[in-house]
């Protein structure tokens, strides 16, 4: 095998490595050569989605001159990419091969599936897109709010609709998730056919749709699946989802007993979820006001489409809930995952212009806690309790359960699929891992289980396939305000210094007729340390900066700028750290007079 290494750029860790691609397939994904150049192939290349839980998805799938994309979403910032919005999937391998690609895929409307079409559609041609009414609603909703996206050439879809794009023929199949009409996608290839199951949970009871297709997916067993791209998201979970029914059983019950004001809090695309509040609601005479921007939005759209049934006198305004008793009062609101300017952290807070938390209230999170969130979610659960507030989440009662399919009923699709190959999605390496086992427990043969990572080329030919040693641009792109991928590894290395030990701002003035200062230099200081309780280390800074300008300006010399600046950032540098163990960005400012 050819010795390959790529350069990779790990933004979390404000890093550059190199990473041995030989070295890292034979430990842990098995990675071959691809196929000879020339020989008939389909290649499966995730952009993302396929190192993270909730990432910027995106899986490109190319045979000959057609190309099709599954998914384009964004992923938000981890806590050490200060001011970056979120994340979106590099393109970078679409360049150049804009009329080749014959159309996206989106599987069903939540952020991190179409969170990143506004942006990167406009860079690989702006080809058609394809999903169903509810999510291309939601998607059109979403490019409004950017007026320099160019509008979607999009093609609403229903369930069991079939069409050929290229090489590809596509079926959208009926799927449950956490948000209607979510779908799996069939996609017949040259080289076999290809599940993908997009985000999905087996729900045999749920509300206001329908289960998922299982017939069609049982037919399609019996047909033959080449290649199973499954949902790993849950596999860490044991045993079988929950249904719908079971949650809205104990929503119904803890309604029934609340004296005061009910809150339920919950993800804005959780649109069944709020449906089941607000019926319960109408059964007990409670109205309900929606507070978050994107989960009105998004009942709007689903009540437009038929997608959500209530009585529309059932929700109110907040200044009409404020003319009511508490006990006729409940807040379907975001923010249960802690963010500071979501609805439930201002009222918890007493930010909110119109709602605070008071004794006897209950607040429900009708959610999980996604990973990176927990200390948030705490300092939230705290603040409730702090004001007498009454908690219940997932873990005290069946109250949520997510849209993924944990271990069990993967175990059961899988038995139904009886794929030749399996390929993990939607997940961490140790998710992938977990699947694994469970797949080798089932009977499948290991060199049949595809493990991948992000970039990694995944071919299949002549009925065989294999994870290659070839990788594509996968790197993050940031999205900072208006910028879009101007923003490099430097830039958060910058910000990450910034937040960790602050900064330090040095103007000197250089006489250069005495080659000297001609006064004290001037020494601000942001986030580093406070200037009037640390006199004796600012004066020792200052000496050192005039030791510095003296040895590096000596009399006779030209002033070199860059020089002196460039001494000063090194020289106090060592200084500070030496002196108190941190580093602050430092800035020198050198003006000649």
């Amino acid at each position: 095998m050819a010795h390959n290494t790529n350069k990779t750029t790990d933004v979390r860790r404000g890093t550059t490595f190199v990473r041995d691609l030989s070295d890292q397939s034979n430990r842990y994904l098995r990675a071959k050569d691809p196929f000879p150049e020339g020989q008939k192939k389909l290649r499966v290349i995730p952009v993302g989605g396929a190192e993270e839980i909730g990432g910027r998805n995106m899986t490109i799938l190319e045979y000959g001159d057609d190309i099709i994309i599954i998914d384009m979403g964004l992923q938000f910032p981890e806590e050490d990419q200060p001011g970056i919005d979120y994340l979106i999937p590099n393109p970078h391998y679409l360049r150049g091969k804009e009329d080749k690609i014959r159309a996206v895929l989106i599987t069903h409307g939540h952020m991190d599936h179409i969170g990143g079409v506004p942006h990167v559609m406009s860079m690989i041609g702006n080809p058609p897109i394809y999903a169903t009414p509810l999510t291309i609603a939601i998607m059109q909703r979403r490019q409004a709010e950017h007026p320099e996206a160019p509008a979607l050439n999009a093609h609403a879809v229903k369930h069991e609709d079939t069409f050929k794009l290229g090489s590809f023929k596509v079926e959208f199949i009926h799927i449950n998730h956490s948000i209607p009409d979510s779908a799996a996608l069939i996609i017949h290839t040259p080289e076999g056919t290809i599940l993908h199951t997009g985000d999905f949970k087996l729900d045999h009871s749920p509300l206001d749709e329908k289960p998922a297709d299982m017939g069609r997916f049982a037919r399609l067993g019996n047909e033959g699946v080449k290649m199973l791209m499954a949902d790993s998201t849950g596999v860490s979970k044991p045993g079988h989802a929950i249904s719908e029914t079971t949650v809205q059983y104990n929503i119904d019950a803890i309604m029934q007993q609340a004296k005061a004001k009910v809150i339920v809090s919950t993800f804005s695309t959780m649109l069944n979820r709020v449906q089941q509040v607000i019926k319960i609601c109408e059964k007990y005479g409670r109205k309900v006001v929606i507070e978050g921007y994107s989960m009105r939005t998004n009942i709007e759209i689903a009540k437009e489409l038929g997608y959500a049934n209530f009585n529309p006198k059932t929700v109110i305004s907040a200044k009409e809930a404020l003319r009511l008793p508490a006990e006729k009062v409940a807040i379907v609101c975001t923010g249960s995952q802690g963010e500071t300017k979501a609805a439930l952290m201002r009222i918890a807070n007493k930010e909110h212009r119109n709602f605070t938390i008071e004794k006897g209230d209950t607040v429900i999170f009708s959610s999980s806690v996604i990973p990176g969130n927990e200390s948030a979610v705490q300092r939230l659960k705290d603040l409730i309790a702090k004001q007498r507030g009454r908690i219940i989440n997932y873990k005290m009662m069946d109250v949520h359960f997510g849209g993924h399919a944990p271990r069990e009923d993967l175990r059961m699709f899988l038995n139904v699929i009886r794929p030749e190959y399996l390929q993990p999605i939607y997940g961490d390496f140790y998710s992938f891992k977990l699947f694994e086992q469970m797949a080798l427990e089932n009977g499948m043969d290991k060199d049949h289980i595809i493990l991948t990572d992000n970039g990694r080329v995944v071919e299949a030919s002549n009925g065989e396939v294999r994870t290659t040693t070839e990788t594509v641009p996968s790197y993050n792109v940031m999205v900072d305000g208006l910028g879009v991928g101007d923003l490099r590894e430097v830039v958060i290395r910058d910000r990450q210094l910034l937040a960790q030990d602050g900064m330090m701002t040095v103007i000197v003035l250089v006489d250069t007729k005495e080659h000297t200062l001609s006064q004290d230099p001037e020494i601000i200081s942001k986030g580093f340390v406070h200037m009037k309780t640390s006199g004796e280390l600012i004066q020792n800074i200052k000496k050192r900066i005039k030791d510095v300008v003296e040895e590096k300006y000596p009399k006779g010399s030209e002033l070199n700028y860059e020089y002196v600046k460039h001494a000063l950032r090194e020289e106090l540098g060592l200084f500070i750290h030496q002196k108190t163990q941190r580093r602050p960005m430092i800035l020198p400012v050198v003006v000649e007079v």
